[in-house]
């Protein structure tokens, strides 16, 4: 059964923005009281947040589909719908979060830290929100913004400040069991350790931690053994340690050998040149170990690393290991650039962006892409022809039709609003009426003025049957 799981796809659904309402408020002897419809709430997001009680990506290896709830409609009476609940998913301290194309998202370290994986949407406005002296009494709301769908890919990259490679069954497992409090899986066979092992090692007034890294193979890079799954877990680590068995039953092994192949493994996975390396000569209770650990240890300080010999098992060499680890974690910690003030970076849009554009596409569609427009169309109720007069506005003072007008458009042609796989597509006509603008003057609501005079409403449907009568007398029968 799978108990440690360091590469997941999730896939996320931020909440639905709720619908705006369009009412009007109604009491005794005051039927028309004017707009009171609330706005829509806010669906809810999706957030990534670091947990330190989190060490592995299981839960959503099992899980991979996440939604946020949706915002709630508005209501009459000027009552807004309630926001949507934010969706929270706690992840592990060095977790990566990419898109499905492999492109960093963020880098998650540090309890705490958190990112919005995918935004809710926008709660529509309701009719009381659209109200303005013009538009005394608008008949229609806003719809809300569906939130965000994507898929990630949340990578675990391990958070310690020393690093233990080195090949399957070098002692690794064994030797971070007698520096810290781990208890790791430990037996003689490869490949006994199957995830990353950490453990916190206190030397003097140093503190730090110890990682056990799995799996390193002729050929990790390239994804043999498991080493590729592991790899990543060494580039947080400020410091390297090659384990080096000196009791190996391979004939065709030895620690020299083991130690070219481990750092041709690093050196073909990249970005890990800069890291102080130790080299640590493993299992020198055995006779033979002790004979070949002193054998090769010249050959070794020769290259320039520091050489220690140790025994996991009887327990030698490892305080001087240990205060070794800790002068190195010390001064990779004193290297790092002090924490700096937040600073906030303002980049204003250029005078010249309108916010939209439109492009001409090979079949003669003329395509209008930009936040504004986008975000207008899914908000509009096309079964409602004062909110397609209410669109058309706004597209109008953005400036839409005057630059449909420059890049050649003509009455008849096809407009698209939107990316190609969810457009709204329509014939364009210049400065039609549109929508209110049939029922009237755009945005104005003749059921909010003042009564007529009895003698005027008799005049008024006089004259409504005089102009019937006309056209009828008028007619000609072909």
């Amino acid at each position: 059964m799978t108990t440690f799981v360091d590469r997941v796809e999730l896939h996320v659904a931020a909440g639905n923005g709720g619908h705006g309402c369009a009412s009007v408020h109604r009491e005794k002897f005051k039927p028309l009281g004017g707009p009171d419809g609330g706005n829509g709430g806010r669906g809810g997001d999706v957030i990534l947040t670091v947990d330190q009680s989190v060490t592995t990506l299981l839960e959503y290896h099992h899980s991979p589909h996440r939604k946020a709830t949706n915002g709630k409609p508005g209501e009459g009476g000027h009552r807004s719908g309630k926001d949507g609940q934010d969706l929270v998913l706690a992840v592990p301290d060095g977790t990566v979060v990419l898109d499905k194309a492999g492109n960093v998202l963020a880098d998650l370290v540090g309890h705490g830290t958190s990112y919005v994986a995918a935004q809710g949407g926008r709660g529509g406005l309701g009719n009381a929100a659209l109200a303005s002296a013009r538009r005394k009494a608008p008949g229609f709301a806003l719809l809300g913004e569906p939130g965000d769908v994507c898929e990630i890919v949340l990578e675990l990259k391990t958070v310690a400040d020393v690093a233990l490679v080195g090949y399957p069954s070098a002692g690794k497992s064994s030797l971070i069991s007698v520096l810290s409090a781990a208890k790791p899986k430990i037996a003689d066979y490869p490949f006994t350790t199957l995830v990353p092992n950490l453990g916190v090692v206190t030397a003097g007034s140093t503190v730090y931690t110890i990682a056990d890294v799995p799996g390193l193979i002729p050929g990790a890079s390239q994804g043999k053994g498991l080493g590729l799954e592991f790899l990543r877990h060494v580039e947080r680590c400020s410091v390297l340690v090659h384990v080096l068995d000196t009791a190996t039953l391979e004939s065709d092994r030895d620690p020299v050998s083991d130690l070219d192949v481990i750092e041709e493994e690093l050196r073909q996975y990249g970005g890990l040149d800069n890291r102080p390396r130790l080299v640590v000569l493993n299992k020198i209770d055995v006779p033979d170990g002790r004979d070949l650990a002193e054998m090769v240890r010249p050959d070794l300080q020769a290259r320039g690393y520091r050489v220690f010999e140790v025994s996991a098992v009887a327990h030698t060499g490892l305080k001087e290991l240990s205060f070794a680890l800790a002068e190195l974690v010390a001064a990779a910690r004193a290297a790092q650039p002090k924490g700096e003030a937040t600073r906030i970076v303002i980049r204003p849009k250029a005078v010249d962006d309108a916010g939209f554009t439109v492009t001409r596409e090979e079949d003669g569609l003329f395509r209008v892409r930009g936040e504004k427009p986008e975000r207008w169309v899914r908000q509009t109720d096309f079964n409602n022809d004062e909110a397609v007069g209410y669109l058309a506005d706004r597209l109008n003072r953005l400036g839409v039709e005057e630059e449909l007008m420059k890049a050649g458009a003509r009455a008849g042609d096809g407009v698209a609003i939107g990316p190609e796989e969810n457009a709204v597509v329509f014939d364009w006509e210049p400065s039609v009426m549109a929508g209110a603008e049939m029922l009237g003057r755009r945005g104005e609501d003749h059921r909010l003025e003042a009564p007529r005079p009895a003698a005027q409403r008799r005049r008024d449907r006089q004259a409504e049957r005089d102009d019937a009568q006309r056209e009828f007398d008028d007619f000609e029968p072909f």
